[in-house]
């Protein structure tokens, strides 16, 4: 019998490339479920798992943001970090259009074009994050520094605190 190929998405190949450890997991999903619903499905704490938000700026360019999943960004903070006067979520239908990825699916590593890049600064706690893997029903977990050389991120303060 062959032995079924493994199906790599763009985030995954760009990691083998940059010889970036990183390990995968599947969950169950035919559509878009939120963080919080992944994070219970791999038993993982809310902490760990991170979101990937699109925005834009008034400069009409576009900036992505990873957040902890039970968090809200900051537009004002995100806009700062960044350098911009405001941004502002970029709308649904228009997620594949930027990005390449669906909703539910969107990473920071591999997207169409490479945007300004924003992790949340409580990443650098962590030993290992998890973030989309760049489809549904598939999630990366690897080392919040790797994620950033991947995504030619910087670290930022851009999540709401009360």
């Amino acid at each position: 019998m062959a032995k079924q190929k493994e199906i790599k998405t763009n985030a995954m190949r760009i990691l083998d490339s940059l010889k970036i450890p990183y390990t995968h997991h599947t969950y169950e999903c035919q559509e878009f479920v939120d963080g919080l619903q992944i994070a219970d499905m791999l038993g993982e704490p809310y902490e760990k798992v991170y979101k990937t938000l699109v925005t834009v700026g008034n400069s009409k360019n576009y900036f992505v943001f990873v957040i902890p999943i039970a968090e809200e960004l900051d537009l004002k903070a995100a806009a700062r970090s960044v350098g911009e006067k405001s941004v502002e979520m970029l709308h649904v239908k228009d997620i594949n259009a930027v990005t390449g990825y669906i909703r539910g699916g969107c990473t920071a590593i591999g997207m169409k074009k490479q945007y300004v890049t924003r992790i949340d600064n409580t990443a650098r706690e962590l030993n290992r994050m998890i973030v989309s893997g760049g489809k549904l029903g598939l999630q990366l977990e690897l080392a919040p520094e790797d994620l950033c050389r991947a995504a030619k991120a910087e670290y930022a303060d851009v999540i709401r605190h009360s």
